[in-house]
C-alpha cells in the first residue's frame, strides 16, 4: 500500500492527489443525482401504467368497434350509421374518428405554417444574419417558447379569431384555421432552433468547397447544406408535429370545440387534447365517459411516443455520424 493511501489520499490518472473527504461527497453527490433520475422515471412509468390500465379497461364497458362508429335511430326509427363523439347521451356515440379529423385539422397546417417560417428563421440564424443580429434574434424567436400556452389561447380567442374572420368570413369564428395559427406560434422556435443546430453542424469544407467550385450563396445553402442537413431538418419538424398534436389549451380556447368531420379547415372542430381537458373534471369515476376519456390519452400518447420515437432515432444516428 502506498503512502497516499495510508494517509486516506488516493492519486488520479493525472498525478493529483484526491482526499478521502472528497471522494466522500463525491460519491454521495453521485449516489443523489442516481436516485433522483431513478425516482422519476420510476414516477413516470407508474403513470404510464395507470394511463394504461384505465385505458385498456375501456374495452370492458365499451366495445372496440363504437370507438369507429355507433348507431343512432333517424326520425322514423330506423338505425343509421353515425360517426359522433356524444358520450353524454342517452344512446351514447364514443366515435373517436372526429377527434382524430379535428386534431389532424389543426396540427396540419400548423406544422406546414411553421416549417415554413421555423426552417426559414433556421437558415438565416445559420448561414445568412451576422452575429450582432444573431445574438438578438436567437433570444427572442426561443423567448416564443416561453410563453404561456394559455395566454396565446386567449390571444387568438380574442383578437386572432376577429381578425380572420374580417379577412375570411368563415363559417366559425373560432375554427382550425384559428387554432393552427396559435399553434405555429408554439412550434415555430422549436423548428427554428432545432434547424438551425442542424445546419451549423455541417462542416465549413463543404461551404468552402461549393464557394470554389462557383456556386453562389443561395445555391450553396439550397443545393449542398439543406440536402447535408435533411435528416435534421426533418427530424425538427416531426418534433413540431408532435408538439401541435399534444397541445391542450390552445386548441381548447381557439378551435370552437365542435366535434364536426369536416375537411374545411375555416370550421369549428373539436381535438382528443381539449376533450380530454374539457370533459374529464365533469365526468363520473367508473363510467363509460370515464374510460373513453383515458383510452383517447392512450391514443395520444402512442401518436406523440412514436413521432418522438422517430425524431430521436433520426438526431442519434446524426450523432454518431456527427454530422447532419
Amino acid at each position: 500500500m502506498s503512502s497516499e493511501e495510508l494517509n486516506g489520499t488516493a492519486v488520479s490518472p493525472y498525478s493529483k492527489k484526491i482526499k478521502k473527504e472528497t471522494r466522500i461527497k463525491e460519491s454521495i453527490i453521485r449516489a443523489f443525482f442516481l436516485l433522483n433520475g431513478l425516482t422519476a422515471l420510476v414516477f413516470i412509468i407508474l403513470i404510464f401504467i395507470f394511463l394504461f390500465k384505465e385505458g385498456i379497461n375501456a374495452f370492458n364497458h365499451i366495445s372496440p368497434s363504437d370507438f369507429i362508429s355507433s348507431g343512432k335511430p333517424d326520425e322514423e326509427g330506423v338505425m343509421q350509421t353515425v360517426y359522433e363523439w356524444f358520450p353524454t347521451a342517452g344512446n351514447a356515440r364514443h366515435s373517436l374518428i372526429p377527434l382524430i379529423l379535428g386534431t389532424l385539422l389543426a396540427a396540419i397546417p400548423a406544422t406546414i405554417f411553421s416549417t415554413i417560417l421555423g426552417v426559414g428563421a433556421g437558415i438565416y440564424l445559420s448561414e445568412i444574419a451576422n452575429p450582432k443580429i444573431k445574438e438578438f434574434l436567437k433570444p427572442v424567436i426561443e423567448l416564443f417558447a416561453a410563453i404561456p400556452t394559455v395566454v396565446l389561447g386567449f390571444f387568438m380567442l380574442v383578437v386572432g379569431a376577429s381578425f380572420f374572420s374580417d379577412i375570411f368570413h368563415p363559417t366559425n369564428r373560432l375554427n382550425a384555421f384559428v387554432a393552427a395559427v396559435g399553434l405555429s406560434m408554439v412550434i415555430i422556435p422549436i423548428i427554428a432552433s432545432l434547424t438551425e443546430d442542424a445546419l451549423r453542424s455541417i462542416p465549413m469544407e463543404l461551404r468552402m468547397a461549393s464557394y470554389g467550385l462557383g456556386a453562389t450563396k443561395w445555391q450553396t445553402i439550397s443545393r449542398v447544406i439543406l440536402p447535408a442537413a435533411f435528416s435534421g431538418v426533418s427530424a425538427s419538424i416531426i418534433l413540431g408535429f408532435g408538439r401541435a398534436i399534444g397541445e391542450t389549451m390552445i386548441v381548447l380556447m381557439a378551435s370552437g370545440n365542435a366535434s364536426n368531420i369536416t375537411a374545411n379547415i375555416f370550421m369549428s372542430v373539436r381535438t382528443m387534447t381539449a376533450t380530454i381537458a374539457a370533459e374529464m373534471g365533469e365526468v363520473s369515476q367508473g363510467s363509460d365517459h370515464y374510460y373513453a376519456l383515458f383510452f383517447i390519452g392512450v391514443i395520444l400518447f402512442i401518436i406523440t411516443f412514436v413521432l418522438n420515437l422517430i425524431a430521436e432515432v433520426i438526431i442519434s444516428k446524426m450523432r454518431k455520424r456527427n454530422t447532419f
